[in-house]
């Protein structure tokens, strides 16, 4: 059995909590809300793919049946260990050093491709409001200048990313609000809304996107250390979260239904255009302004939860020590960030797709092995505080598993048409996936001499 604490990493813990300490129920939901979704961007590939009624049941029993089993055991993982890294300490804890290496792999390296996508994400909408930026390498520069940006305001600590991402939610769910709001006196008033051109999705594909979407739950227990009364807020949070972002993603569509816009004319960013089409250019403007401050909001909350998980490996000698450096005023990890940052930065301008299958695949895996993992400390450690638990006992626990698994093999083996640099994206999983092991038994190798 695995010790309940590092001795370095609680000594880090101590050294750095009075800098660190505090983050708040309201504030955790929020930042989960960024790592998870940044609002209603993004459904509308389902709407036009499966229609209304398709795009609002899927949006309903995704949640429950993908969103909830992962909240419940995030809820009693968190409240249980609640450490620096989160997935990664709980990982290691029940399967071992080599399992928790992959973990935080298979985190870090679906990071490279999902985070690219977030400031090409805000240069698109950005190019909307003012097409100068479209020209040459103004893009990219933008995108990059986004992420020094981001690395600057976690480099100033966690209140600084809570704080601006209250307000960064307050702004952009607004308009999304007036849209809710406005629908019940705009009924029919799309029915004759433009159709663009387009490849519709279909449901299955749809089913994919909506798991993309409602993904990211576990992020949130990385700062676990950060967090005020983590035992009783996580669970809460977790939850409270769930029907946030659910109620963002529903509300909306549902106000269209109401206005009778076509499905058709739905496409990615077609948000901006119906709701100019529904109350004028203002609002237009404003839900393009709405998507550069979710794309920011979202790259910024998961630089704050990515960042913490080379932490907690220096710690554990897993990663050199130079990674367990934090700054004495604000407990950031500044040398964690300073490196993914630059990483992420060389990305930006590569083009990535948003590749749905192989994001997926590479979460996916790393989401099993933390249910393998409640499961596994259930039988291995059945007397550790559990101030929250999965209901229903081991076996309870074990079932909790099982609906986001199949839904994980469903939506890889539905997109697994999806390629990346010429190479099928299964393919390349799996070669990340094996990648990790041989990374980890050269850092064990490379430990012993």
């Amino acid at each position: 059995m695995l010790p309940v604490a590092n001795p370095r990493q609680s000594e880090r813990e101590a050294a750095a909590a009075p800098a660190r300490a505090g983050l708040s129920l309201g504030r955790l939901v929020v930042a989960t809300f960024f790592m998870v979704s940044g609002g209603a961007y993004g459904t509308e590939d389902i709407v036009r793919g499966g229609g209304y009624g398709i795009a609002l049941l899927v949006l309903v029993v995704t949640p429950l049946l993908w969103s909830l089993p992962t909240a419940l055991m995030i809820g009693e993982l968190s409240a249980a260990m609640p450490h620096e890294g989160g997935y990664y300490a709980w990982v290691r804890r029940a399967l071992g050093p080599c399992w928790g290496f992959q973990e935080a792999w298979l985190s870090l390296a679906a990071s490279v491709f999902d985070m690219a996508i977030y400031p090409t994400l805000f240069v698109a909408y950005l190019v909307r409001l003012f097409p100068w930026f479209g020209a040459g390498h103004r893009g990219t520069v933008v995108g990059v200048a986004l992420v020094a940006v981001c690395a600057l305001m976690n480099l100033a600590g966690i209140r600084l990313v809570a704080a601006s991402s209250v307000w960064l939610f307050v702004l952009l769910s607004a308009p999304f609000a007036v849209i809710v709001v406005w629908a019940p006196f705009a009924k029919g008033a799309l029915a004759h809304a433009a159709t663009p051109g387009g490849t519709d999705l279909g449901l299955l594909a749809g089913l994919g996107v909506a798991m993309w979407n409602y993904m990211g739950w576990d992020n949130a227990a990385t700062i676990a250390g950060e967090v005020r009364e983590p035992q009783r807020t996580y669970p809460r949070a977790m939850l409270a979260s769930v029907a946030l972002v659910t109620l963002s993603y529903v509300l909306p569509v549902l106000a269209m239904w109401w206005t009778a816009a076509p499905p058709a004319a739905f496409s990615t960013g077609s948000w901006a255009d119906l709701a100019g089409l529904l109350a004028g250019g203002w609002l237009r403007v404003w839900l393009v302004a709405g998507g550069m401050m979710s794309a920011f909001g979202m790259f910024n909350a998961l630089v704050l939860s990515y960042s913490r998980v080379p932490l907690a490996m220096a710690w554990d000698g897993l990663l050199p020590r130079c990674f367990a450096r934090v700054s004495r005023r604000t407990g950031a990890p500044w040398v964690s960030i300073v490196v993914l940052a630059t990483a992420w930065a060389l990305c930006v301008g590569i083009g990535f797709e948003r590749l749905v299958t192989l994001d997926v695949m590479l979460y996916g895996a790393a989401l099993l092995l933390e249910f393998v993992s409640l499961a596994v400390l259930r039988v291995t450690e059945p007397e550790m505080p559990r101030p929250f638990r999965v209901p229903g006992g081991l076996k309870g626990a074990v079932a909790s598993g099982v609906a986001p698994a199949l839904l994980l093999g469903f939506a890889v083996w539905s997109g697994g048409r999806e390629s990346i640099l010429g190479m099928n994206a299964l393919l390349f999983g799996a070669i990340i996936f094996l990648t990790g092991f041989a990374a980890y038994a050269l850092q064990r190798r490379t430990a012993r001499t």
